[in-house]
């Protein structure tokens, strides 16, 4: 089990936050799913920003999954991150282009790193969480992420942990209910 810096969680968020254009932003936050995920036994990245053979799409990070025993184990070997570092919520738009980006590519799961969350209720599945329920009705899991999950974490057993619980959360539920998460040190495991 790995530590995980927090204060080099927060200077992403910080870089992010005072970047000067929109996709200066997006990469602190992509910077920090590679830092926090790729820390994780048996996770490696293979790509970072690569649009598809018709220059259409762009794939945020592609991480390679090695199913280490005390990793992300449950999870394919090749899945899909993309980064929306937005002071709002993600929309519907968004999340279901990231689900059109995952079926183009064949991929069953993906994580969405969106830190302020997405927009909608997800008691009545509207907006954004009503593009998950539908992603999920099609064999798609796409995992949410926020800022507050990931200034909670402390541990790469507490990533996979987060990661566990926002899966079967949304398998359950249909759905992600995201509430904030209180840091590692203040939960019993």
């Amino acid at each position: 089990m790995a530590r995980l810096s927090r204060q080099r969680i927060y200077d992403y968020f910080d870089r992010g936050a005072n970047a000067p254009t929109r996709t200066e932003q997006g990469r602190a936050l992509e910077d920090l799913a590679c830092y926090v995920v790729g820390t994780v036994p048996g996770i490696e990245i293979v790509k970072r920003n690569e649009l598809n053979a018709f220059e259409t799409e762009e794939i945020d990070v592609a991480f390679w999954n090695g199913k280490h025993p005390s990793g992300l184990h449950f999870l394919p070997y090749l899945f899909l991150v993309e980064c929306k570092n937005w002071h709002n919520p993600v929309g519907s738009v968004e999340v279901s282009y990231f689900a059109q980006r995952l079926r183009h590519r064949g991929c069953d799961h993906g994580i969405l790193f969106a830190a302020n969350g997405i927009t909608g209720t997800p008691s009545e599945l509207t907006a954004a969480h009503y593009e998950l329920a539908m992603a999920l009705s099609s064999g798609q899991r796409i995992i949410v992420l926020t800022r507050s999950d990931l200034e909670s974490v402390s541990t790469t057993a507490a990533v996979v942990r987060l990661v566990k619980e926002r899966l079967c959360e949304l398998t359950v539920s249909g759905t992600v209910f995201s509430q904030p998460r209180a840091p590692e040190s203040d939960r019993r495991a």
